[in-house]
């Protein structure tokens, strides 16, 4: 084992999903944070840990808890800690990457990093007429805040109103789909597998937030129970952000973790985060269907502990739609009948916002643990794929904890193409979707490419034509394209 008595360990892990029938009951989130963090400090073999950390990572949720990190000081009496919010746009494993920096370069010895939503408690006394109750908020922000550099989404998608991931997933997943020939048919079925799979893995998984199984053939088939959303995605393979859920993970230095006489053959080591923040809107990018952030950022953590994505022995994959997963497997060589997840996923684990991949990280760690000598690959997302991470954690150390970017190689690996609002003349489809929206007309979304190096979008409220969208492929489709929402298919 390596001596440097800075190599940085997760020493707990914890994560805490609460199901109580009176929402009144459910903790707000600081207080399911606070029990996920007991839960780890219990599981790392040592409850007074908490109050030596020095730093408190917290990804920003639902809430507008000026600074959780600073009432969960306040909470186990951790009064040097510094605390940081990473907001809404930041990579989490970016958060993983600073924690386990900052252990390996003598700037912390304990860091905690932690999460939680109760969106789900939140909406049923919402229905019931009630506030939901938060803890006291303190004055004052945060030591550290990461922001984005820039907006994850085009102003011109924002002016037609596709802000909805799940409309700009869907216009990925179509896209995949048509680069690979498939038939709908085909593509539908597929996509039942994969989730079915994932679904397989939540019953298993006490800590999921929907256990209940159901068939792969009925996951992505439309039914009165199961609506369509965005074509092709149903509501059973997108997305469950309606969940009370919390996690975290206790990291501190290998040398803190022996003088307290910690259990090493519990310790799961860090070793490579790899990030890409090269932000291109979906539109602007000329291949939707492509994220090579993914391949670059794998290659480079994994140039350094060895091997390759595809060999590493677990994964969880970040799942926030099919298309996340599906292009991952293709950027990152992962053969489609590998199981890509620990959790079961954010459509039946849960997918609390910006806070699942903490819950990825504590079901890794016991998977690593009931595994000695083996590695996992657990990946983030931001926006609609805009962001690329890749965290590789095992359980014997490396001889140093990488924590690298690789932006400017994405951004040179990314092909783009500028869009045009409004832009009329003769055109092919690139993608499209079919948005569902309760009570109104289906709106068919298209994004049309002239040529490699102009692209526009329309959005047309045409029942008839959102009918034969899904059931015929218009990826590839060519037009002549009027003034507004006039188009002359050939």
């Amino acid at each position: 084992m390596n001596d440097d008595l800075r190599v940085p360990v997760v020493v707990g892990a914890g994560a805490v999903t609460c199901h109580a029938e009176d929402p009144e009951e459910v903790p707000d989130p600081v207080g399911l944070m606070a029990q996920a963090l007991d839960e780890a400090a219990e599981d790392a073999g040592a409850p007074a840990l908490l109050e030596q950390a020095d730093m408190i990572w917290t990804p920003r949720g639902f809430w507008r808890d000026p600074d959780p990190g600073r009432l969960l000081a306040e909470r186990f009496g951790a009064s040097r800690a510094r605390t940081g919010i990473a907001e809404i746009g930041v990579l989490q494993t970016t958060l993983l990457g600073r924690a386990a920096q900052a252990l390996a370069e003598g700037e912390s010895e304990v860091v905690l990093i932690v999460g939680g939503e109760t969106r789900d408690r939140d909406a049923r006394l919402a229905r019931l007429g009630k506030k939901a109750p938060m803890t006291p908020r303190p004055a004052g922000r945060p030591d550290r805040v990461l922001e984005p550099r820039a907006e994850i989404m085009g102003r011109h998608e924002i002016e037609l109103g596709l802000i909805a991931p799940v409309t700009q997933y869907a216009m990925i997943e179509n896209a995949l789909r048509f680069a690979e020939n498939r038939s709908i048919e085909a593509h539908r079925a597929e996509l039942g597998r994969l989730w079915g799979d994932l679904n397989r893995v939540a019953v298993d998984n006490p800590r999921a937030w929907n256990r209940t199984p159901i068939r792969p053939e009925e996951i992505a088939k439309e039914s009165v129970s199961n609506r369509m959303l965005s074509f092709p995605y149903t509501k059973s393979l997108v997305s469950q952000w309606n969940v009370n859920q919390a996690g975290a993970l206790v990291l501190c230095t290998l040398g803190k973790a022996r003088s307290l006489g910690l259990d090493e053959t519990r310790f799961v080591y860090p070793l490579a985060v790899v990030d890409s923040e090269s932000m291109l809107t979906l539109s602007e990018r000329r291949e939707v269907h492509r994220s090579p952030g993914f391949r670059l950022a794998a290659e480079r953590a994994f140039s350094h502990v060895g091997g390759t994505a595809a060999e590493v022995d677990h994964l969880e994959l970040y799942s926030c739609f099919p298309a996340a997963v599906r292009v991952q497997q293709r950027e990152l060589r992962i053969a489609a009948d590998r199981r890509v997840t620990q959790t079961g996923g954010m459509a039946f684990a849960g997918g609390p916002l910006n806070n699942f991949v903490l819950q990825g990280w504590a079901e890794m760690v016991g998977t690593l643990r009931r595994r000695p000598g083996s590695r996992g690959l657990v990946t983030a997302v931001s926006g609609l794929m805009t962001k690329q991470g890749v965290s590789v954690l095992g359980t014997e150390p490396g001889d140093v904890f990488l924590f690298d970017g690789v932006t400017e190689a994405t951004r040179a690996a990314q092909a783009t193409i500028a869009v045009e609002p409004g832009a009329e003349g003769s055109a092919r489809v690139a993608s499209y979707t079919v948005i569902h929206e309760r009570d109104e007309t289906p709106k068919v979304a298209l994004l049309f490419d002239f040529d490699e190096h102009r692209r526009t979008l329309r959005v047309v409220g045409d029942r008839d034509l959102a009918e034969e969208a899904e059931r015929v492929e218009f990826c590839g489709r060519e037009a002549v394209l009027g003034p507004e929402e006039r188009i002359r298919w050939r």
